[in-house]
């Protein structure tokens, strides 16, 4: 059975297009700088073209992602300094990105840093019955939203009823 995200977001096995793949999967999201692109699961592909040139496609978190631009241009700079030439970035859509593609390594990132990460959907068939956002600070679950927008778009903001911090959770979708 293929994955989600071995279907949206294969990785190159070896050669100069897992090279690629490795230096894109550097740059870091600028609203998050621990998690990079990859982490998040943003990087989607890559392609070295038969004339030298070299063709990215990430997914945004959401379609109005403000950091996308940054991205795109952090993307060209790091392929560039590498000695890469027409280096192209494309923002694709669709499939829409998904929490699903968010590595376990950028879910760890994520909470070290104070935010919530949201829980990897099962593959198991079964439904996740989430009982609460667990506070990044002091893994309590007696959290509450305080607003559906935090810090970014893509995170609601929360706080937790026992160590009394406010934190944002990276929305699940």
């Amino acid at each position: 059975m293929t994955s989600i995200e071995t279907v949206a977001r294969p990785r190159p096995a070896s050669g100069p297009e897992r090279e690629i793949w490795n230096l894109a999967a550097t740059v870091v999201d600028p609203e998050v700088p621990v998690v990079t692109i990859e982490d998040l699961g943003v990087l989607r592909r890559v392609e070295l073209r038969e004339d030298g040139g070299v063709v990215v496609q990430i997914t945004p978190t959401y379609s109005g992602c403000p950091a996308v631009d940054a991205m795109r241009d952090d993307v060209v700079s790091v392929l560039t300094e590498a000695g890469y030439r027409d280096v192209r970035v494309d923002v694709v859509l669709a499939p829409a990105w998904t929490t699903d593609w968010m590595s376990e390594s950028g879910r760890e990132k994520l909470e070290a840093y104070g935010i919530a990460p949201p829980a990897p959907r099962r593959t198991d068939g079964k439904v996740n019955l989430g009982v609460g956002v667990r506070c990044p600070r002091c893994s309590s679950l007696d959290t509450r939203e305080t607003s559906h927008f935090g810090s970014t778009s893509c995170k609601a903001l929360y706080v937790c009823r026992r160590c009394q911090e406010p934190f944002d959770y990276f929305k699940e979708h």
